[in-house]
């Protein structure tokens, strides 16, 4: 059961966020102050297409402008609905008693005294009595309202639709404009749109929810896909990273071996060199000591053994040798296509892949046909570690 509160939100302005004053049904549904909606449509001429400011569904311009748009009664129906006590006195008579009931075609509140009249009058007993202060179903409130009146004829009741013009007429307006046309009574024609529309609102509320679902389930899965991906690019990692470590800690041996046997032969070559310095500095002191101080008989005793001393020590046959065997060494490291392995490191630790398949769907409303278009679209992510 729908009460006032549950009208709050329908019975406000959305341009003027206030209660309605004389609210107006746009054809799209939504509803406006007059006031506010003769604002917006203010540059717009009868025949012309003006839009609703919510969803900005276009409509022709009545002759008479906004104000032959049809009247909303929420407002009535919020008022008749409400739960709290009303104490106002009675519209009928001038004693000053206070209200009891509501008719609702007279529009009236009655006391206990003018309701008693109003039953036993043959033209209103059969009027729809409403006890104010007491809870009322607001469906079966609105059923019982009175229909709304012509906007061109005055007075007269809209109980016909003209099923061609898609609209509510009076008899007048049947006469005149729409004799020719299919008609059939307001009523019937709003009970079936009824049905129809609480069948659409059901199918609409059952799509929503399945899409609601299969949203959740898109969702979790690609968390799931998401966290599997970077799984796997961590493990991946983490294995080339200990090849590469691996492969740099057998280098590193590798250079560590070819610098130790290298400085090994550098060291052991330098060694003889210097002891070959040595001797060569120490004869060199003799011959000049000799040469000095010695006589001519010591000179002469000593020149042969001097002599082959010298060519002894000038002898540098080994030591030469030694040095060319052990030549010019270049130590240098040269990666495997390290210039390619850098520009494509797709290529080495692997990408993402995104396949995104988008589908699009139409679906009616009302039992009218759905028409659904698949789209595949692929999308490639190279990520550079």
């Amino acid at each position: 059961m729908a009460t006032a509160k549950q009208l709050t939100d329908i019975t406000e302005c959305q341009i003027c966020t206030k209660v309605y004053t004389d609210p107006r049904v746009l054809p799209c549904g939504h509803t406006f102050c007059l006031k506010c909606i003769e604002a917006w449509s203010k540059d717009k001429q009868p025949e012309e297409e003006l839009a609703c400011p919510l969803c900005r569904i276009e409509f022709t311009l009545p002759n008479n402008g906004v104000s032959d748009l049809f009247v909303n009664n929420f407002l009535q129906i919020k008022d008749l609905s409400m739960v709290e006590n009303k104490t106002s006195p009675c519209e009928v008579c001038s004693g000053g008693e206070v209200a009891s009931v509501y008719c609702v075609e007279c529009q009236q509140k009655l006391c206990q005294a003018c309701e008693g009249y109003h039953k036993k009058l043959k033209t209103t007993a059969s009027h729809e009595l409403i006890k104010l202060g007491e809870e009322v179903d607001v469906e079966t409130l609105s059923n019982t309202l009175p229909p709304s009146t012509c906007s061109k004829h005055t007075g007269d009741q809209l109980r016909i639709y003209c099923l061609e013009c898609e609209e509510a007429i009076c008899i007048m307006c049947h006469i005149e404009s729409h004799s020719a046309h299919k008609c059939s009574d307001v009523g019937k024609v709003a009970d079936e749109f009824r049905t129809q529309m609480a069948n659409g609102i059901a199918v609409s509320v059952e799509k929503c929810r399945e899409m609601l679902e299969s949203l959740e389930k898109e969702r979790n899965e690609f968390i799931q896909q998401v966290e599997k991906a970077g799984v796997e690019i961590s493990e991946i990692s983490e294995q080339l990273k200990w090849v590469i470590d691996d492969h740099k800690e057998k280098l590193m041996n590798e250079l560590s071996s070819v610098k130790q046997k290298r400085m090994k032969d550098i060291e052991s070559l330098r060694e003889e060199i210097e002891r070959q310095l040595m001797s060569v500095e120490n004869y060199k002191k003799y011959v000049d000591e000799v040469r000095q101080k010695g006589t001519a008989c010591d000179i002469a005793r000593a020149a042969s053994g001097l002599h082959d001393r010298a060519d002894e020590l000038l002898t540098f046959d080994v030591i030469e040798r030694t040095m060319a065997d052990l030549g010019h060494a270049d130590v240098t490291f040269t990666s495997s296509k390290s210039k390619y392995i850098i520009d494509n490191v797709s290529k080495t630790l692997g990408h993402l892949r995104l396949d995104v398949v988008k589908k699009r769907e139409f679906c009616g409303v009302f039992g009218q046909s759905c028409a659904t278009d698949i789209i595949f679209h692929e999308r490639q992510i190279n990520v550079a570690l």
